[in-house]
């Protein structure tokens, strides 16, 4: 069954959401919500992800999942804010973010008080584990590489590959993070590609190479046949070689160090400290 999918793109970091539904019986997900932040003043907003909530509240759709392919290093999630006005809604992430959060919380210095066993989200996806919205079956597929938790999702003929593979002319997501690994990555989209040619892709991220229009689908046939970095016959050492060569010389993201601590919590801020204030650590020469 095709779900009907509507894509939301947040120009200030490139992330596309989405509003996943089921048009037999109206239940939906919500997958990779992005909460606005400005980093020269500190101050979010909540204007995109009221832009997604409209448009499930226009069409009536009832949401049972909000779907998080991994603890974004470019964005702050904001599955906490829908949470809060979803209730119904399960919040979910794979179980890998366990060991991502054992990794950030030393560096952050967020303490034994900070648990790292994933409790801040409602429920974590083991691998190939499915689920249900609406009548759409849907399924979990890890890809780890990019992060140690990243997960796609199978829902229908759709599959949303969070940061693994992005558009075919675009290639695919760095591995240069703690816990990242470019051959992890490689053999990761190998089991996306077992997938039939027609299945829809849906990326996490798109920045318009080139200067063409941005864009979120494509489908596994173009990924096998024209990805930049891993279609075409590509194999694993020269993907591990052109992965961390290239990644070598990337800086890290704008928004890691305000994201990171924001989405190993769900998507919640930092709890406020004695005055009432938030505030985000910033580790010196660490990352």
């Amino acid at each position: 069954m095709a779900p009907t999918v509507h894509p939301h793109h947040h120009a200030g970091t490139g992330t596309w959401s989405y509003v996943v539904a089921d048009p037999a019986t109206g239940e939906a997900a919500l997958i990779d919500p992005v909460l606005d932040y400005e980093a020269a003043s500190g101050r979010t907003s909540t204007a995109s992800v009221q832009a997604l909530l409209d448009y499930v509240h226009e069409h009536g759709y009832r949401v049972r999942w909000l779907l998080e392919t991994h603890a974004h290093a470019d964005h702050l999630s904001a599955a906490r804010w829908l949470k809060q006005r979803l209730p119904e809604a399960t919040l979910a992430i794979g179980e890998g973010i366990r060991i991502v959060q054992a990794t950030f919380r030393p560096i952050f210095n967020l303490g034994d008080g900070f648990p790292v066993d994933g409790s801040q989200f409602d429920h974590l996806f083991a691998a190939g584990e499915s689920f249900a919205i609406g009548g759409l079956q849907a399924r979990v597929i890890p890809v780890p590489g990019h992060t140690s938790d990243s997960n796609a999702y199978l829902i229908g003929d759709a599959l949303f590959t969070g940061d693994s593979l992005f558009m075919p002319d675009a290639g695919t997501a760095r591995c240069d993070f703690p816990g990242g690994s470019a051959q992890t990555l490689f053999r990761s989209i190998q089991r996306l590609f077992e997938l039939p040619d027609d299945t829809r892709v849906f990326v996490c991220h798109d920045y318009g190479p080139g200067g063409r229009p941005v864009a979120c689908e494509t489908s596994i046939g173009e990924q096998k046949r024209a990805n930049i970095h891993v279609g075409g016959g590509i194999d694993e050492v020269q993907f591990v070689a052109m992965r961390e060569a290239r990644d070598a010389t990337l800086s890290m993201p704008a928004l890691i160090i305000p994201a990171v601590q924001t989405n190993i919590r769900a998507g919640a801020l930092p709890p406020a400290e004695g005055n009432g204030v938030r505030y985000f650590k910033t580790p010196i020469d660490q990352l």
